[in-house]
This record gives C-alpha cells, structure tokens and sequence, in this order.
C-alpha cells in the first residue's frame, strides 16, 4: 500500500468525527498553507492479540521500522515510534499500549472482559488498526471508573483503534515561524491548548517543540446513553537541526507524557467551540 494512502484511511475518520480538527487544518490551509504532518498517533493495549507490534505491521509492511522507544510510568505506558525507511518526509507513527499487568485488578478485569468476548478472527484481520472500537459500547459508569485510574484505558476502551490525533509539521508552515505563532493563530480563532505543564513541550536546545489542543469534547453513545466526552485533538511539532545540520526525528517521552493528557476528560464550558 502507498504510505500516503495509509495515513489518508486514518485521516477521514479523523477529520470528520472531530470537525475541530478539519476546521483548524482548514484554518492554515485559507492562509495559504499546504498541510504536511509530522506524525500520527495510535493507542492500543499490550494484549498479544493487539499490542504494539500488532497495530504496527501497517507500517512495517509498508516501508517502516521501529526507531525510539518510551516509556511512561506514572500512566503505566509504553511508547514506540515508526519511521519511513527510505522517504524522510513520510509521517512517523507513534504507538503506544497500556501494560495491563501493572493496572489494579478492577482495571485489568475490565478490560479483558470486553476484549475476550469477541470472535479471535478479529485480532486476525489485517484492518484492525481501521476497525474502531471493535468490541462494544460500554457502560458510562465503566468509563468514569476507569478513567480515576486512568484516562488512557477510559479513553481507548471507548474509542478503540482510530488516529488519537494528528501533528502538523509547523516547519513546513510558510507564514509561521515559529510555534508560538501557531499557537497564538488557534486561539485567536477559539480553540483551546492542552496547557498540562504550559503551552509548549519541549526546547530547541532539546531539537524538539510541541503543542496540542485540548480533545474537542463530543456527544458518544454509550451503552446506558449519550453523554459528552473528550474525543481527539490536534498536535503542532517543531524540529531542530541537530549540530551535524541533521533534522531531529525522534519523540522526547516528557512532551509526550503531557500531551497523552489532551485527551483527559474535563467539562465543557458554555462558551467553548
């Protein structure tokens, strides 16, 4: 399969069942910006049926290999990112999965309960990584436990496998120089940015900048009703030349850690988009 096409079947699920998303792409694209994205990112659990190296073969069939790998500890998450062997500018794949094992017995309990109960031929298909939330609404109550040990099961076990964002390669960007420009130009048009530990994640000294909205909050229907909840958000990457002239392409797991954490559950206000 092209890569191009690969990101492409993850982008319009993406951008249509998160309108924030098309309108802030739109937003660069009226300025006369032709969008390039850095990467993408997927959330899996380490359940040999679907782990890392399950969701990955899309990319590794393709041209991709395994690069850095991160860990998050506090979150009980571990992280691995895919690049193009051959073409620099493909987008990077960043894949990480919930290590069941070191989450309370409720948790794993929960989660395995909705992961057996579907036909193993599931776990077989090569489309899984497109297949959404392949084993069933849950109840609104199950997400709100979940989500007090953690937000990443909350939010995957509702969702399933769909793109948990998309990052604009803010250097390829003509009328912006810098990531604090992009910043200013979403908000300034109504959107909210993931402030966990600031704005900006990451330094030049450290090759690497980020920002990313908060997860545009959204009607889900749930097994016991419809109750509105964070959905997916859109990042903005910033990379530095190394001192050999050579563009940094790697993840620093700090960023990342607070990033995870645009898609934690928060109230929406009257006058948010």
């Amino acid at each position: 399969m092209d890569t191009y096409q690969i990101f492409d079947r993850f982008w319009q699920p993406y951008s249509t069942q998160n309108p924030n998303a098309k309108r802030i792409y739109d937003l660069f694209t009226s300025k006369g910006e032709k969008v390039i994205h850095d990467h993408i990112a997927l959330r899996t659990f380490n359940d040999p049926r679907m782990n890392i190296d399950v969701i990955a073969r899309v990319f590794t069939e393709n041209g991709y290999e395994a690069k850095g790998t991160y860990e998050f500890k506090a979150k009980k998450v571990f992280g691995r990112h895919y690049e193009h062997k051959t073409d620099p500018n493909a987008p990077k794949a960043f894949i990480s999965e919930l290590l069941l094992e070191q989450c309370s017995e409720y948790l794993q309990e929960t989660v395995n309960k909705y992961l057996n109960n579907i036909d193993e031929r599931f776990y077989g298909d090569p489309e899984l990584v497109y297949r959404g939330c392949i084993w069933g609404k849950i109840p609104f109550e199950t997400y709100n436990k979940l989500r007090q040990e953690s937000e990443y099961a909350a939010w995957l076990l509702v969702y399933g496998y769909r793109a948990n964002h998309f990052a604009i390669k803010v250097n390829e960007l003509k009328n912006f120089e810098s990531l604090q420009t992009v910043n200013e130009f979403v908000k300034k048009h109504g959107y909210i940015m993931n402030t966990a530990a600031g704005e900006i994640y990451g330094t030049p000294e450290e090759l690497l900048e980020q920002s990313a909205t908060k997860s545009e909050i959204l009607p889900f229907d749930f097994a016991d009703g419809t109750f509105e909840i964070p959905a997916c958000f859109y990042e903005f990457t910033r990379r530095y030349n190394d001192q050999n002239g050579k563009q940094y392409s790697g993840f620093i797991a700090a960023n990342a850690d607070k990033i995870f954490e645009s898609t934690n559950f928060y109230k929406k206000q009257a006058d948010m988009m």
